[in-house]
């Protein structure tokens, strides 16, 4: 039958049993020290008692005059005693100078030899010793009695090491119970201490403890999310990698407090809010983060746990996935709009009338065409036109007018590479989006988009108008921010994702209000001038900024194109190599632009 193991005691009770050795091996010294060092100051006093009482007895001019008399012992034993007594030895001796006892406290010891050394006496000097005598060990001192230069008497005082030692028990025992009173009282100490160690630590063990201790670690650096831990003063107790890669903060960002790490102000306070936090989106310098955070709570607020999710990609890819729908509905609108167009032409075709089913195709065709030529001739940047002619088919299909204006002019090599196409298409596109929202369902829908960047100006040009209800003034400031939104819960993404891009660029966005009467919201975006610049030709006569050349309109009589450029919230990428550009029509696209009863085409 095999034994159980014993379990290993907790961290708290191992140093519970250390401590309480520790304490009582600290007493023991103590107590052992300070007995040692009592006994040899009770017989450093002992010694300077008796070499007083000596002294004084040698003194004494009447124990000169007795010395000198026929019997001593007659007149010094009654007076030895008496002082003996007095002065708490255990004897006083007279005797001769060669050592034949005049007094002692047993009187039949008178006469005889005395037990110790005499010879420092004798020659007139002090002498003390510790010597066993008739009365049992004791510390003494002889002393001599002189009359003049002669030494007439030798006078010996001691005190017993019996005597000693009793006093030394009786220090001793006051010594043992404040000893055992410091055990004790260092012992609950320890208990109390140990006891809430035990609470704190769970009752673990050593090799739990460290065993947890790497498993903590090992998850914390593994983890992709950022985890933040704040203690109660709000300031940074841990942080793992990926925190302080969404945050973009060091690695002395440990101590910190929340305030003082250069956040956004919304972030900032999600961060210190003393109420949970669940799923909200927080704008960095160049990131969406989803923040959840969670009191500590045990008593008192000891702090807060924060997660952070990196969802600028999912958000990116969200906007695409919106823009395909959009597109998808927006084809099958055209496509419907398409059969319409085409079973008329066979109608009048059937009916015999060659010449108006010509012409009515023609003119459909020569409307789509032209949106395709007006985009492309202003809109040397293949992104930015195909974005236009995809919102364009948007905003017709929603019953709004999207118009180019006519000094809309982007020159082919102005936008450097240093300029994402994803950043052009977040800016332009929830640009259109968001006015394209604001005058749905009112009377005469307008948006009008202006681009343009010449050689000279220096700066890249993005604004968008509405004929909607605008932006109330005491609003922009805050239309920016995240969740500002007229459109509910939920919403809100938009704008702060422009100021985001517009921020990465060193671009300034303003909001003012639109001829139509809506809002306009105006992008500069800062382009390179140096001789150096990009916008140079390349040799073989094709622009420096890395996008291509920009696509020509044919003059296919196919209607306008649904370019494949992706748009929407959150930004998207460039148009699908796959699918036709602004310059190459698509095969059953319907017409592109227009306010409501138009057929298509970009009002100029």
């Amino acid at each position: 039958m095999r034994l159980p193991l014993p379990r290993p005691r907790s961290l708290a009770g191992q140093l519970f049993a250390m401590q309480v050795a520790v304490v009582a091996v600290i007493v023991a010294g103590c107590a052992v020290f300070a007995y040692v060092t009592d006994r040899g100051q009770a017989e450093e006093t002992a010694r300077r008692q008796a070499t007083a009482t000596a002294a004084a007895v040698a003194d004494s001019p009447s124990v000169v005059a007795a010395a000198r008399t026929a019997d001593p012992s007659a007149v010094l034993q009654p007076y030895t005693e008496a002082l003996r007594r007095h002065a708490g030895v255990a004897f006083v001796v007279v005797m001769s100078p060669e050592g034949t006892r005049w007094t002692h406290p047993e009187p039949d010891q008178i006469g005889r030899a005395y037990l110790g050394h005499i010879e420092e006496a004798r020659a007139g000097r002090l002498y003390s010793e510790t010597h066993l005598g008739v009365l049992g060990p004791s510390v003494r001192t002889v002393a001599p009695v002189m009359s003049g230069d002669r030494v007439v008497a030798l006078v010996s005082a001691g005190i017993t090491i019996e005597k000693i030692s009793e006093q030394i028990r009786e220090q001793v025992t006051a010594l043992l119970f404040m000893a055992g009173a410091a055990l004790a009282l260092g012992g609950a100490g320890t208990y109390v201490v140990n006891a809430r160690l035990r609470r704190h630590t769970h009752g673990m063990n050593a090799t739990a403890l460290s065993r947890m201790y790497d498993y903590h670690e090992a998850a914390l650096h593994a983890v992709r999310e950022g985890l933040v831990m704040l203690d109660g003063q709000r300031r940074i107790a841990l942080i793992n990698d990926g925190a302080r890669e969404l945050l973009g903060l060091d690695e002395g960002s440990v101590g910190r407090p929340a305030t003082g790490l250069g956040l956004p102000a919304s972030l900032t306070g999600a961060l210190l809010s003393s109420e949970p936090r669940v799923d909200e989106t927080h704008l960095t310098a160049d990131r969406l983060l989803v923040v959840n955070t969670r009191p500590v709570v045990g008593g008192k607020r000891r702090g807060t746990v924060v997660t952070l999710r990196d969802r600028t990609e999912l958000q990116a890819l969200s906007g695409e996935l919106d823009s395909e729908r959009g597109f998808t509905e927006a084809l099958r609108s055209q496509a419907h709009e398409a059969a319409n167009r085409l079973h008329t032409v066979v109608s009048l075709i059937e009916l015999g009338r060659v010449d108006e089913a010509v012409e009515f195709a023609t003119a459909e065709l020569e409307l789509a065409q032209a949106l395709t030529d007006r985009v492309v001739d202003a809109v040397g940047e293949p992104v930015l036109a195909a974005l236009l002619l995809g919102k364009a088919a948007q905003a017709h299909e929603r019953g709004v007018e999207l118009t180019l204006t006519e000094d809309s002019r982007i020159d082919d090599g102005l936008l450097p590479p240093a300029l994402p196409a994803r950043d052009l298409v977040t800016i332009l596109g929830n640009l259109v989006d968001n006015a394209v929202e604001a005058v749905g369902g009112t009377p005469h829908a307008r948006v009008t988009v202006t681009v343009a960047a010449r050689t000279g100006d220096g700066e890249l040009l993005l604004r968008v108008g509405d004929s909607g209800p605008g932006v109330r003034p005491a609003d922009r400031d805050a239309v920016l921010g995240r969740g500002w939104s007229t459109r509910g819960p939920g919403r809100g993404l938009g704008l702060a994702l422009v100021g985001q891009a517009v921020g990465r660029a060193r671009g300034t966005l303003t909001v003012t209000d639109a001829e139509e009467g809506g809002a306009e919201f105006t992008v500069r975006l800062p382009l390179p001038t140096g001789p150096d610049g990009d916008g140079e030709t390349d040799g073989d006569g094709s622009t420096g900024t890395g996008r291509g050349p920009a696509p020509q309109p044919t003059p296919a009589p196919v209607p306008a194109p649904v370019p494949s450029q992706r748009s929407g919230t959150g930004g998207t990428g460039p148009a699908d190599p796959g699918q036709p550009g602004p310059g190459q029509p698509g095969p059953g696209a319907g017409p592109a632009v227009g306010g409501p009863g138009s057929p298509s085409g970009v009002a100029g």
